[in-house]
């Protein structure tokens, strides 16, 4: 799907459509954008869990001259505040239907989901009316300004936090291993408890031996990715040039996901998926605490994108010229207190204790439907048993009757002979 950038600067500047990708020192720029253009949809993702429904809908509204046009003139801000989807009342009827079979679908792929949940005990109220934040629910068929409005607004809020839950769910996962650890450690006896926790000492330690790790948006990180990455001389770095060769789909800012291109070197300093002691996840917590950083120096009217002239006005700050490490989080602080680690491992238990009684219950459930399965089953054997016992006392008296009425024409028959032969074969039968 291919979008216009103007609906990804302005619709959905705060998540950046476009994943960009590093520039190989081999290929140069053009190869790494070809490669960028081939990909691009199957990378286009927001995060958000209607983001199919959310990128339909702008490939639709984009294929209407008439918003297209008006979009071309159109702002952050009047897009944000709703003034622009009263211009969908004006959109053609074909993209009107379109818009509206989509919302039916999105609804009925909520209903589903919804129920799913619901079945599972996995949903409160509160939850399950944030499904339906970013369309109209009082109006399931038709799709109207207000549901432009209301998707704009969710997702725009929702893109915000983005951030803060990926912080979050990087330290559930963080809290989940050190409880896996401890838990693990526990299990054996102290001799081999010792000897693993020797060895995962020196594991900690050999991670924490990597190179120095640049300041993320200084001059040394900057000249490296133009040394390394881009293949040119360090001694002719331009910040300018170095912005258009990473503006990788020249639109003439870099967002978020082009700016953790940038990062690719400095975290291959001290991670690398084939080391046991590298953790891939914390490598991705690093590159965002690296962008976020960035962002922080760098985007001075806080849109989550950085335009060339905050760039190069970046690059004449004092900071930039920082010559000190940047402190992975080896070197910071945990990202979970003790205390936060006992409430999630009370969670846990509380959880497994759910499970166990959901596995009881299922468990009772399944013996009952056994009992009265084996219960019915035995009442049809033994209907065919008594079945068969009458069937064959029906025909051993059948059978009976026929013998006697063939003896008694053999008595009757004056050849002896005969009549002996003929007892004899009966007598078998």
């Amino acid at each position: 799907m291919n979008l216009n950038p103007r609906w990804l600067l302005l619709l959905l500047s705060i998540s950046a459509e476009v994943w960009s990708v590093p520039i190989d020192r081999n290929g140069g720029k053009q190869e790494a954008v070809h490669i960028e253009e081939e990909n691009q949809e199957e990378n286009v993702d927001t995060g958000l869990y209607y983001d199919r429904y959310l990128r339909e809908v702008i490939e639709v509204l984009e294929t209407d001259p008439h918003f297209r046009e008006k979009l071309q003139t159109a702002n952050t801000e009047d897009i944000k505040n709703g003034r622009l989807s009263k211009e969908l009342d004006l959109v053609g009827h074909h993209v009107r239907t379109r818009l509206d079979e989509l919302k039916r679908q999105e609804v009925s792929r909520l209903r589903m989901l919804l129920k799913a949940k619901l079945d599972s005990l996995q949903m409160d109220h509160a939850s399950l009316l944030k499904q339906f934040e970013h369309l109209d629910p009082h109006n399931q068929n038709t799709f109207e300004a207000k549901d432009l409005e209301l998707l704009i607004s969710t997702a725009t809020k929702d893109l915000e936090n983005y951030d803060a839950e990926r912080h979050e769910e990087f330290k559930r996962y963080e809290m989940l291993k050190e409880h896996e650890r401890r838990e693990y450690l526990k299990s054996l006896d102290q001799e081999k408890r010792e000897k693993e926790e020797k060895r995962m000492q020196e594991l900690k330690e050999k991670h924490r031996q990597h190179p120095k790790v640049n300041v993320p948006g200084s001059v040394a990180q900057l000249r490296e990715v133009w040394e390394e990455t881009d293949g040119l001389d360090p001694q002719e770095f331009n910040p300018k040039t170095f912005f258009k060769l990473h503006d990788t789909n020249e639109d003439g800012v870099l967002d978020e996901q082009e700016l953790e291109a940038l990062f690719t070197k400095e975290l291959e300093k001290v991670y690398d998926p084939k080391n046991e002691e590298d953790d891939m996840m914390e490598m991705e917590e690093e590159r965002l605490r690296m962008r976020e950083h960035v962002m922080k120096n760098v985007d001075i009217n806080k849109d989550r994108l950085v335009s060339l002239e905050e760039f190069l006005k970046s690059t004449e700050r004092k900071e930039f010229n920082n010559v000190k490490e940047w402190e992975t989080l080896d070197d910071t602080k945990p990202v979970y207190t003790e205390a936060e680690l006992q409430r999630f491992e009370a969670e846990l238990r509380d959880k497994e204790e759910e499970l166990k009684r959901r596995a009881d219950t299922l468990r009772q459930e399944q013996e009952l439907l056994k009992e009265r399965v084996l219960s019915r089953l035995y009442k049809v054997l033994n209907f065919e048993s008594v079945f068969s016992e009458l069937a064959v006392q029906e025909f051993e008296s059948q059978k009976h009757h026929k013998s006697v009425r063939i003896y008694s024409f053999l008595l009757k028959n004056k050849d002896e002979q005969v009549h002996k032969k003929t007892r004899l074969s009966w007598v078998r039968s």
